[in-house]
């Protein structure tokens, strides 16, 4: 197995303790040091191993740590793999090897990194990039991303300035790469009259864009270039069909109808999205969160995949990310979140569902993770998180009007809930 880690406080002795459990079960231990999970993921696919385990806690905020089980073809454990690894540690199920074969010694791969950078530029076309020059301020959140990022883009011929690029247990931001932890980029971006501006979240595998007015783009408009930019520059190649989560927008449906393409709606989590592009024989999936996967590369989220397909599409358009994104359909979106008491999430996430299926009832409902509400002028989604004690909330609207109404009656309907 392969073992890697990002830069969070105390993951030196996590990755020691996740290395001494593995040993003592008779496990070949391979170290793979500091790198992102989307690297990780790379070479446990590519090189043979049977799993990996990359420490980290992602988007999470930097108190926190955890461990992501990979499986043999580089993507995640889903989730029922994940309760039995639980329900073999709980029970005391797992094995022992006798104290004679407690000598193995750890492997360091040293090579990780530099492979990961070496097969994203395989996929894009680095002349055509390097031509344009582009200026790029890059976010790394103080974590692994620092470690590939910056250099990929230089690779491209980018003129690169770094913004958090320095690895620490105490990052400058939150670790999440949303609107209200990007202030400085985004300031910096439009200071600069840069391209465009890129951030990660804490191990790298989402990367999200600010334009260079600072205006930062939603994880699934993004994707919505992606897709387009993949579609016509490589669609003879690229089966038809999208797969997203729920709590991307709907208007997916608008803008790539045009190329034909089939838009496949999962249950959030890019472990749903991976396993359904790996069955249903998709190349493009993505996440509104920043999450974007490209197949041809690997089924899992990419961030520096994500940056340089970014790049090779500007260079093909020859049109900057703000026109771009100005060519998406205009509309109002909300996000928030309620905070409820996790032993009754289930109680009242069902309370809410009845509750907002009877009061739009003419509306299209999908109901395969929380509930979606579908109508010509909105969507909305409600849905438990699944790391957090909290229930989100999602709006999106062709104006603020509808779009506050909205948000408004939800929250109040949900607080009803709640209180009952």
């Amino acid at each position: 197995m392969l073992v890697g880690c990002d830069g969070r406080a105390g993951n030196a002795f996590l990755v020691n303790a996740v290395t001494s459990g593995l040993l003592s079960t008779g496990v070949k231990v391979f170290f793979a040091g500091l790198t992102p999970t989307p690297a990780l993921q790379l070479y446990v696919k590519t090189h043979g191993f049977d799993a990996g385990v990359m420490v980290t806690a992602s988007h999470n905020p930097p108190e926190y740590s955890g461990l992501k089980l990979i499986l043999s073809d580089g993507v995640e454990a889903t989730r029922d793999v994940e309760e039995a690894v639980e329900e073999i540690y709980r029970d005391l199920m797992f094995r022992r090897v006798p104290w004679a074969r407690l000598g193995y010694k750890v492997t360091n791969v040293e090579d990780v990194n530099e492979f990961y950078i070496n097969r994203i530029l395989s996929h894009v076309d680095v002349d055509k990039i390097s031509k344009k020059r582009f200026r790029v301020v890059v976010d790394c959140a103080n974590n692994v991303g620092s470690l590939t990022t910056p250099e990929l883009l230089r690779r491209l011929g980018a003129k690169v300035l770094t913004l958090n690029c320095d690895l620490s247990h105490i990052p400058y931001r939150n670790p999440e790469p949303s609107p209200e932890n990007l202030g400085e980029l985004s300031s910096v971006v439009k200071s600069l009259g840069a391209d465009l501006g890129l951030a990660h979240d804490g191990d790298a595998d989402r990367a999200v864009f600010v334009d260079r007015f600072g205006r930062f783009l939603p994880g699934d408009r993004a994707a919505i270039i992606l897709c387009e930019h993949i579609l016509s520059s490589k669609g003879s190649e690229i089966p038809k069909k999208v797969v997203t989560a729920i709590s991307s927008s709907t208007m997916i449906d608008e803008v790539l109808s045009k190329y034909g393409v089939e838009v496949i709606w999962t249950k959030v989590g890019s472990i749903n999205i991976a396993r359904t592009m790996i069955r249903e024989g998709s190349l493009l999936g993505f996440e509104e969160n920043g999450g974007f996967l490209y197949g041809r590369h690997q089924y899992v989220r990419d961030g520096a995949m994500a940056a340089a397909l970014m790049l090779e599409c500007l260079a093909y358009s020859n049109l900057g990310l703000h026109e771009l994104y100005d060519k998406i359909p205009a509309t109002h979106v909300i996000k928030t979140k309620v905070t409820i008491d996790p032993r009754f999430r289930d109680e009242i996430m069902e309370l809410i569902k009845q509750r907002l299926i009877e009061a739009f009832s003419e509306d299209r409902v999908i109901d395969i993770d929380g509930v979606k509400v579908i109508n010509p002028d909105y969507w909305f989604l409600v849905r438990p998180s699944g790391t957090e004690p909290i229930i989100r909330i999602f709006v999106e609207a062709k104006d603020e009007a509808t779009a506050n109404k909205l948000l408004s009656t939800i929250v109040t309907l949900t607080h009803e809930v709640i209180k009952k």
